[in-house]
Parts: C-alpha cells; structure tokens; sequence
C-alpha cells in the first residue's frame, strides 16, 4: 500500500507541472485571441491615424504599427532592422507610436519629436534618438534636434501644445484599448488581417512577419 502512495505521490509530481503549463499556455493563448480581436476591431484607427508619424511609403500596403519609448533599449535594438526593412521595400511603411512610459525624460523626448514632425523633421530627428545610447537628458535632445535640422525654438513652444498633449494621449487610450502596456509594441497589418507580434524584440524576424501579412 505504501509503494503504491510512493507511486501515486511522484505521478502527481510529473502530471501537475505539465498540466499547468497546459494551463498556462491555454490561458495566453486566449489573451493574445482577445488582443487580436480588440486590435481587428481598432485597426483602421491604429494604422491610419492622421497625427501619428510614418515612415516610408504611406500608401505601402503592409503596415507595421510600434508602440515605442525613446528609453527603451530594447526598442532602439530592434530599430536598425526596422530601419533596412522600410528602406529596401516600399511595400511596408511603419507607424509609430510615442508611447514615454519608462522616464521622466520620455515624455519630453516625445513632445519634441512630434514637435519636429511640424517641422517635417521627425524621422530624422528620431533615428538620431533611436541612435542615442543611454538615458538623454533635456539638453541632449535639444543637441540631437539642432543636429537634426529643427528650429529648436520653434520645436520648444511647440512641444507644450495642446494638439501634441492630444495625440500623446491618444496613443495611451489606444494601448490600453488593445492591452498594451509595456514596450516595444509590434503589431504588423496586411490584407488579411491584423496581428500583435508575441516574441522578444530580439527574435523577431521581420521580413517573415511582412511576407506573412501579404498572403
């Protein structure tokens, strides 16, 4: 009777592990259905929002949204690859999202980004950010912006306008809508659908996900 509690006890051990990652997996799976669904139903919003920054060919017919933070290194990783994917085809264009949720400094980085998009300086002033490594301070993004070919004063009274507070918070109301709280944020869009990419930054193949939204 003994051996037979023995047995018993260690089969527990072995079954009860994998039915909880049986679990576990169930469970993300049907979160990441709920995103997708939420993001279905949000997609004209996401991707064809007037006041959010694009780069490459805006009538490109794959789309990939980023919800990003100019703090965020694992952003600033992935961007070199985000970079060559646009500038090697004009079937993509990317959407971005300032979404400064990591620093105080954030914030201030966003405003003065979509103050240079005014401007018609956003992507230049924004790859030099991606390009800054570690925490900027206020003066380094106003160096990066002069760098960049933006009337510093100009971008200055601008940055504290209500139509840059609106588009900030704007994106804060569409991350929360489709459960979106952390970044970097990748939601690629096709013809046949749209869908939020869940893997780490680093393992993200996107040229794969591109050519997977065009079929």
């Amino acid at each position: 009777m003994r051996l037979i509690l023995r047995i018993a006890v260690v089969l527990s051990a072995l079954i009860l592990p994998a039915s909880a990652q049986t679990l576990a997996r169930q469970i993300e799976a049907q979160r990441q259905a709920d995103i997708n669904q939420r993001i279905a139903a949000r997609i004209d919003a996401l991707a064809g929002d007037p006041a959010a920054p694009v780069i490459g060919n805006p009538k490109a017919p794959v789309t990939i949204i980023e919800f990003f933070d100019y703090t965020c290194p694992y952003c600033k990783a992935a961007e070199p690859r985000l970079e060559a994917l646009v500038n090697r085809d004009r079937g993509v264009k990317l959407v971005l999202k300032e979404f400064p949720i990591l620093a105080p400094v954030s914030l201030a980085a966003a405003r003065a980004a979509l103050a240079a998009k005014k401007q018609g300086k956003y992507a230049a002033f924004h790859k030099a950010m991606m390009r800054y490594q570690g925490l900027p301070a206020q003066v380094d993004i106003l160096d990066m912006a002069r760098a960049s070919g933006v009337d510093v004063a100009r971008m200055t009274r601008d940055m504290t306008g209500a139509d840059v507070s609106d588009q900030i918070i704007s994106v804060f109301n569409q991350a929360r809508g489709i459960r979106v709280f952390q970044t970097p944020a990748f939601i690629v869009a096709g013809p046949k659908g749209a869908r939020i990419l869940n893997s780490e930054s680093a393992g993200i193949d996107f040229a794969k996900e591109v050519a997977a939204a065009r079929r």
